[in-house]
């Protein structure tokens, strides 16, 4: 089966170069970078100190440095965030103009594969491809698979990262010592004080508006954030999964991806 790629234009690449990049970025992101293997792809975010996130990333390995591969339009802010934090490290932060592409459907060689959940397929930083889809086509497959984009779901600084599922999709490793917000992720870990989740709902017809709510019965369970006709990500309560959910009042059915625990019956498992 021949894959299908598409160049992300909403994403761009920063370069972090010298001799301490690795530990400098270890001690800052969620996700182990000192044992990042070159051509090894990971995810991963920097987070606020209250814990929540600013930047979702991916983390590539070179022989000379780390790439970032992040939202577009946060790029210069990242680059500022991480130069504030420089201090005396012997690193260089600067923009990198390799372009981001995306494969999936098929055998996907010469692309990382994605480490979030491989379904999703890979993610390639140079021009030795050609785009055959589009990044709306991505976004699509993203959601069909049932997995959030902090950047494109929710372009806020109020969603803790466990709320984003980060925990279930490889982008928090608990066992790597500091990070910035450390304290409260692995306090909410610990304590299972998750309430919340983004999860992808279907429906008939157009989306709904972002934000709009979604109830079960007459309590509100989430709220909705983007989507497409027939489907969209939403922040739902754990708690009220089951029963009839509604949104403007239509009915909706909250898909459940294999790599999800069971929190409760309502949620059927996502077909194929």
């Amino acid at each position: 089966m021949t894959p299908r790629i598409a160049r992300l234009t909403s994403r761009a690449v920063i370069r972090v170069g010298g001799p301490d990049a690795r530990p400098f970025l270890h001690n800052l992101l969620t996700q182990d970078v000192e044992t990042l293997a070159d051509s090894e792809l990971r995810f991963g975010a920097l987070l606020s100190p209250p814990g929540k996130l600013l930047f979702d990333l991916f983390i590539y390995g070179e022989p000379d440095g780390v790439l970032l591969d992040v939202a577009a339009e946060r790029r210069e802010a990242l680059i500022q965030r991480l130069s504030m934090y420089k201090l005396r490290a012997n690193v260089a932060v600067e923009p990198d103009e390799r372009p981001v592409f995306a494969a999936w459907g098929g055998a996907i060689e010469g692309f990382h594969i994605d480490p979030r959940e491989p379904a999703l397929g890979g993610r390639r930083y140079d021009n030795a491809v050609q785009a055959d889809a589009s990044e709306d086509d991505w976004q699509a497959h993203r959601l069909a698979v049932g997995v959030p984009d902090p950047t494109a779901d929710a372009p806020s600084d109020t969603t803790y990262p466990i709320e984003a599922d980060f925990d279930l999709l490889n982008g928090i490793d608990f066992q790597k010592g500091c990070f910035i917000g450390q304290e409260t992720t692995s306090r909410m870990k610990r304590r299972g004080t998750i309430k919340n989740r983004m999860l992808a709902i279907e429906f008939d017809g157009p989306a709904p508006a972002f934000g709009a709510e979604v109830l079960n019965g007459s309590l509100r369970a989430g709220e909705v954030l983007s989507g497409r006709d027939g489907m969209a990500m939403a922040l739902v309560r754990i708690d009220r999964l089951d029963g009839d959910l509604t949104v403007d009042g239509r009915p909706v059915r909250v898909r459940r991806p294999d790599w999800l625990p069971h929190f409760s019956s309502g949620p059927a498992p996502l077909a194929g």
